[in-house]
């Protein structure tokens, strides 16, 4: 048990993007997001939550909430993360500003014991999925100049738009690597039953969401029907998802900002297994910071999307660093190994 007084510090930055990013809902060319520090016998952990206009959260909704119980943070005393994260959800706090203080513990955590994430929950990283590298919704042009840019195993391609099939046949003509496809919510699942044969042909190894969140008839016709497996985003959010995800899915991708942080990612993760689910984890458009925490679940997954870092055009830290081939590089920094710039 830590029993000095824990400090919380919170401070809001404008992540500026390499390129404008479009998916089927949005387009944007910066990101903000807001970082969380917990310190406590000199060592300081970080954590990151962004904004999200599609879920009503902003960096100041979220500086506000942690705000009103900072003084009741700091008079905590702090024994591991679940039990902090249990004294989070007891307030009432969205899931965005759980998520960072959250994983502000987890890294303060293994600073405290000495030893990264990945060691602690008893996995190695000597196997692990690689990262897709993801291209937004652009003219055919831009997204090609973007693969150009970034030449990299796996893409994940943002669609939604009339010329979905097209896109993607014209994008095959100048990569080998695989595509995955996400709708974001945009397609029906006439569409989607339609388009995943002629997809599957051009190397597409998955969908993900491509219905509303909550067209759960319509996914149980997907489901019957699609010859590419499908994922859930939108539709897992929290972990009651999970299970009735398992009826509707091949699998389910956990964004810890949505779910709340490591703590129940955690859970979410065995609980997909246990079902037989593919179990994948997916980033926001964030820093090192909330990258470095995806990372140390990397042993635990069948895929990741944590390419988040690599779509800025310049970051606030340091920790994990992903090279050209996909190929993670972790910090000798114990926890998620993150330093603030």
């Amino acid at each position: 048990m830590y029993i000095s007084t824990m400090q919380v510090h919170l401070k809001k930055y404008t992540l500026p993007l390499k390129h404008t990013f479009s998916i089927s809902r949005e387009s944007h060319d910066s990101q903000d997001t807001m970082i969380a520090s917990l310190t406590l016998n000199g060592l300081t952990g970080f954590g990151e939550a962004t904004s999200n206009p599609y879920y009503k959260i902003t960096t100041n909704s979220m500086m506000d909430e942690i705000g009103a119980i900072s003084q009741e943070i700091e008079k905590l005393e702090f024994t591991t993360p679940e039990v902090f994260h249990a004294f989070l959800v007891s307030k009432g706090l969205s899931n965005f500003a759980i998520c960072a203080l959250d994983l502000a513990a987890h890294d303060l955590y293994g600073k405290l014991l000495g030893k990264p994430l990945y060691e602690i929950w008893g996995t190695s990283i000597e196997n692990y999925p690689i990262t897709n590298y993801t291209i937004g919704i652009a003219s055919v042009d831009v997204m090609l100049a973007k693969m150009q840019e970034m030449p990299w195993p796996i893409y994940k391609i943002k669609l939604g738009t009339a010329d979905d099939v097209a896109i993607v046949r014209e994008l095959r003509n100048h990569t080998d690597a695989i595509f995955r496809i996400d709708a974001n919510c945009a397609w029906t699942a006439q569409e989607t039953i339609f388009n995943a044969p002629l997809l599957k042909e051009l190397g597409v190894e998955f969908l993900e969401q491509p219905l509303k969140a909550d067209d759960w008839s319509g996914m149980e016709e997907v489901m019957h029907h699609s010859v590419l497996p499908v994922m859930a985003d939108e539709s897992c959010i929290v972990e009651s998802d999970v299970e009735k995800c398992a009826l509707h899915y091949s699998g389910i991708n956990i964004k810890l900002t949505k779910c709340g942080g490591l703590t129940p990612a955690l859970r979410m993760i065995k609980k997909g297994k246990d079902l037989g689910l593919k179990v994948m984890v997916g980033c926001m458009t964030e820093s090192t910071v909330g990258i470095s925490a995806i990372a140390q679940l990397l042993p635990q997954l069948n895929y990741v999307d944590m390419d988040g870092a690599l779509l800025l055009k310049s970051d606030i830290a340091t920790g994990v660093h992903i090279e050209p081939n996909g190929k993670v590089i972790f910090p000798k920094l114990a926890g998620s190994g993150v330093q603030l710039l």
